[in-house]
């Protein structure tokens, strides 16, 4: 079930929706433009969101993913990959806690197969595994003056990515960006006293913005048609701090390990810019001046300059001195955040 109070609530807002997701506010382009240089608000709905609970809950996830989910408290979330037993990922989650539970955030489209999954491996483990979607919202914000904007509903603003300040009916999570960037996980009522504040200084944008602010983070995510196609490190994910070698073993653990000690990394994911009216989508490959598959698109979303920015995960022999070319059109590398240089 949606949470129907808050879908109408942003109905009312001037929500332009397509099934459950906001795609806008009645203006893309601007949106977009605006997303770029100014103070926007989005609505993360398009999220799903798993609840793991009971006694054994840590012991199960720390044989499941990526990270330690050790590391997780009321001041710190982080990225982690959930793999194949072949060392392939299966989805990406956002790992926070909330009200003293644990909660993977991931792609809605995966919501249902990943909850399977991981449902087959509790045996007799104490853990229950929930859907809770909607039993929260999620807000987005994005911004030079958002820090201070926040400061009048939380004591603390955190100030280093993925740090989390939590009060007693709210989280606030800092998230990785060149601008400030966050997400606060609350109830309904609290939101709507929130997004009804912050509107005043923040534009309200659809899932293609925050879409776009992901991306030029270099962060990647996890389709159904890509599913199984990368190890961890292809999508960059040992360089968003989103696997711990120290923590001991878990699915797909051995070959995930291999890479790092023993191989070279020669696949990794990069920025582009394509300039393009034709959406690259997931899953297309990316090819080579010679008409060779040299990679994949990881995730896609319009730009402000117009076009498309893009991550594609592309082999590093690919990468200099050639084009790179995705349903015909040459696309452009950009520089990622967090940098690739001198990477063995």
């Amino acid at each position: 079930m949606a949470n129907n109070d808050w879908q109408e609530y942003q109905f009312i807002q001037g929500a332009v929706f397509n099934n459950e997701t906001i795609v806008s506010f009645g203006n893309i382009q601007n949106e977009l433009i605006c997303t770029q240089n100014q103070n926007v608000i989005c609505d993360l709905s398009h999220l799903a969101l798993l609840e793991i609970s009971g006694d054994d809950a840590v012991y199960f996830l720390q044989g499941q993913v990526t990270n330690d989910v050790r590391l997780l408290n009321d001041i710190t979330a982080h990225y982690t990959g959930y793999c194949s037993p072949k060392g392939r990922l299966l989805a990406l989650f956002f790992a926070f806690t909330y009200q003293q539970k644990i909660c993977l955030q991931l792609n809605a489209k995966l919501l249902e197969p990943i909850s399977k999954r991981l449902k087959m491996y509790i045996m007799r483990a104490k853990v229950n595994i929930s859907n809770v979607s909607d039993n929260s919202v999620k807000i987005g914000l994005s911004g030079d003056d958002v820090p201070d904007l926040l400061s009048p509903f939380f004591t603390h603003i955190p100030s280093q990515p993925y740090e989390v300040s939590c009060t007693e009916n709210s989280t606030l999570i800092r998230l990785p960006s060149k601008t400030a960037r966050f997400e606060i996980i609350c109830h309904t009522e609290r939101a709507k006293e929130i997004w009804q504040s912050l509107k005043k200084q923040c534009k309200p944008v659809g899932r293609s913005c925050w879409e776009w602010l992901e991306i030029q983070a270099g962060i990647p995510d996890i389709y159904l048609n890509t599913q199984e196609e990368f190890v961890p490190q292809m999508v960059n994910l040992d360089l968003l701090d989103a696997i711990n070698f120290k923590k001991g073993c878990y699915t797909g653990q051995e070959i995930v390990a291999r890479t790092h000690y023993l191989g070279k990394v020669k696949r990794r994911t990069q920025l582009m810019h394509f300039s393009t009216a034709i959406p690259p989508q997931t899953s297309n490959d990316v090819m080579n001046q010679n008409n060779e598959v040299v990679g994949k698109v990881v995730r896609s979303a319009p730009a402000p300059i117009g076009g498309y920015d893009v991550l594609a995960e592309i082999r590093l022999d690919n990468v200099e001195g050639g084009d790179l070319i995705v349903n015909g059109i040459k696309g452009e590398i950009q520089q990622l955040s967090y940098g690739l240089e001198n990477l063995e």
